[in-house]
């Protein structure tokens, strides 16, 4: 199911009965396509969404009937809440929300000029939360339904040469967990909040990141594709978590870093050598062609 403009309309007409209903943000490409498409084939009907009405409209197209796009832009309250407002209006319930959309830049903390800081807080930090309280505001009422965000792992650990970006996801992680510990002390039991943490992900939002020393970090691991860390965003649903890492083993190693600062500060220079070395051989795979194909 398309939209029939570039607003929220939504044909109930078109929705196939029983079918759970998700909204997914910055779903016009990367990660956020891969998850739309995931959760499509798990049986839901995606509302797809994003800043870039015709990325939306591709990634819905991909899907097919089982799919409405909409142009969202996460930074804004009113929009987020009116977008859950309408899948609930149309289809009766908002079973999952995910907030996925999210924009990074690197750099120097003290380098980065004040618009783009705040042009990831805003984004990464106040459209999570815009998101969350938007598919709350239904979910509460209707004692039931799911919020996964995107916070990576930059969300749990201090990340070099992307400060702001882990600030903001740090932020992202504080909220989704501390909003969970609340639904639970005001004994709401069937509303899940999880935050889903993945190592790096090959989409654009990488791609041009190659001999960017700043984005090293994020070259640190294995790189992930899209659909692996979508996969991971499925079996969410079917079992959700407070905290899904990607890859697992990942976690308890980068958390040593703010657990033991003092150790950090004097691995760090080893760790972001290794990470460059890491970068500079998938810049060469991805130019033969040997990456992703052989990872996906």
């Amino acid at each position: 199911m398309v939209a029939r403009d570039a607003g929220i309309g939504y044909s109930a007409a078109d929705m196939v009965a029983g079918m759970r209903t998700a909204v997914v943000t910055g779903a016009g490409g990367g990660l956020g396509r891969a998850i739309a498409i995931e959760l499509a084939g798990r049986g839901y009907a995606v509302a797809v969404s994003d800043i870039d009405g015709g990325a939306a409209a591709a990634t819905a197209a991909l899907i097919g009937d089982a799919a409405s796009s909409s142009v969202l832009d996460v930074r804004e309250e009113a929009a987020c809440r009116a977008l859950a407002a309408a899948v609930v209006a149309e289809h009766g319930l908002l079973d999952l929300w995910v907030n996925n959309a999210g924009v990074l830049r690197t750099g120097l903390s003290w380098e980065q000029d004040e618009p783009t800081r705040a042009s990831m807080l805003a984004i990464n930090a106040t459209g999570t939360i815009n998101g969350t309280v938007a598919a709350l505001e239904q979910m509460v009422p209707a004692g039931r339904g799911q919020v996964i965000n995107v916070v990576s792992l930059a969300g749990i650990v201090a990340a070099p040469g992307e400060v702001t970006y882990a600030a903001s996801k740090h932020a992202a992680m504080a909220f989704t967990l501390g909003t969970l510990f609340d639904l639970r002390r005001a004994g709401h039991r069937e509303i899940h909040l999880s935050a889903l943490c993945p190592d790096g992900i090959w989409t654009p939002m990488l791609e041009d990141k190659l001999d960017d020393l700043d984005a090293a970090g994020s070259f640190s691991g294995q790189l992930l594709t899209p659909e692996q860390v979508a996969r991971e965003a499925g079996k969410l649903t079917e079992r959700p978590r407070p905290i899904a890492i990607v890859p697992r083993w990942r976690g308890p190693v980068l958390r040593s870093f703010d657990l033991f600062p003092r150790l950090g500060l004097r691995l760090i220079p080893l760790v972001m050598w290794d990470a460059r070395r890491k970068q500079r051989r998938y810049k060469k795979l991805i130019a033969s062609g040997k990456w992703p194909k052989e990872s996906g």
